[in-house]
């Protein structure tokens, strides 16, 4: 009775394959304990430095903050500089004009940024850097330019006065000069949203019967929620400080154009420290409420409603 010995590949020795042995294992290269260390130590290295940094970078941003609750809160200024008229106008005021200043962003600049995601045509870079250059203009330069095109003697000012239209130094200045300098920021934030929706699942949808607008209500605008609140975020943000462009063209009148920066920036002029101060724990305050709510809807609504999108719309549709 022969003994059959299995090979490396399972296979019977025969004459084609006569029976072989398993070769050696390959040598493994020592290690040392230097090595180790030496590796050990890099890591180390890198961990220490990335935590310096980020240290270093976060005190940047949370000792001034912190700075300001510590002055305005020990002594009550904050909560007595609240019930101050300038105070509360100011603050009406700007939620009013940001709060409108993003709304016509987003009607008038959601189709802009679904125009440069979807489309190539002469003179597109042009144009997508024509809108960028608002965020890298200084804001006086802003402010200037809007009340040379607007202003009484200005390019188009007594165009509008003739229709009875007079735009600076009031609050229609201030959402003007506020959708100038941050509407750039949601458009660029919704072209990139746009541009990372998979055209594949648009084409599906039409294959279904689904038309142009329910394809992008249904499916485009879904998907691209996440980046458009993004942006809507970072326009409300940058509206909210705006002060150089307002200031210009809008000027600083209590309870007409005074938005919070300008009023915080008069009270510092004026000596009236407690009260700037007061105001700007009021305007960190407000923002910090608002970017947190608008985060949480992000992670906990936007999200869900992104996964589910694509299975729950592609489905036959009625012509």
């Amino acid at each position: 009775m022969t003994a059959h010995v299995f090979t490396a590949d399972c296979r019977l020795p025969t004459a084609e394959y006569p029976m072989t042995t398993l070769p050696a294992p390959l040598p493994v290269r020592a290690t040392g304990r230097s090595h180790r260390r030496r590796i050990s130590a890099g890591t180390w290295g890198q961990i220490a430095l990335v935590g310096v940094c980020s240290l270093a970078f976060l005190l940047l941003l949370v000792l001034p903050l912190v700075a300001i609750f510590w002055q305005a809160l020990p002594n009550g200024a904050f909560f007595a500089a609240a019930r101050l008229p300038i105070v509360q106008d100011a603050l009406r005021l700007t939620l009013a004009t940001s709060g409108i200043a993003l709304i016509i962003t987003v009607l008038f600049g959601t189709p802009v940024a679904y125009l440069l995601a979807r489309y190539r045509f002469p003179g597109y870079t042009a144009l997508d850097s024509l809108i960028d250059l608002p965020m890298v203009l200084p804001p006086s330069v802003a402010g200037l330019g809007l009340l040379i095109a607007f202003g009484r003697r200005g390019l188009f000012g007594p165009a509008l006065e003739q229709v009875g239209i007079a735009l600076p130094f009031t609050a229609a200045a201030v959402v003007i000069a506020q959708c100038f300098v941050a509407a750039p920021f949601y458009i660029k934030a919704a072209k990139q949203g746009f541009a990372g929706v998979e055209r594949e699942l648009e084409e599906v949808a039409g294959t279904f019967g689904a038309s142009a607008w329910y394809t992008f209500t249904r499916i485009t605008l879904p998907l691209a929620a996440p980046s458009l609140l993004s942006g809507m975020v970072m326009m409300w943000s940058r509206a909210l400080g705006e002060f150089g462009a307002t200031i210009f063209f809008a000027g600083n009148r209590q309870g007409v154009t005074q938005t919070l920066p300008l009023a915080i920036f008069q009270e510092e002029q004026a000596s009236h420290f407690d009260t700037a101060l007061a105001m700007s724990a009021l305007l960190v305050t407000v923002s910090f409420a608002i970017l947190l709510t608008v985060k949480w809807l992000s992670a906990h609504v936007l999200t869900r409603d992104t996964d589910t999108t694509t299975t729950t719309t592609l489905r036959p549709i009625g012509r």
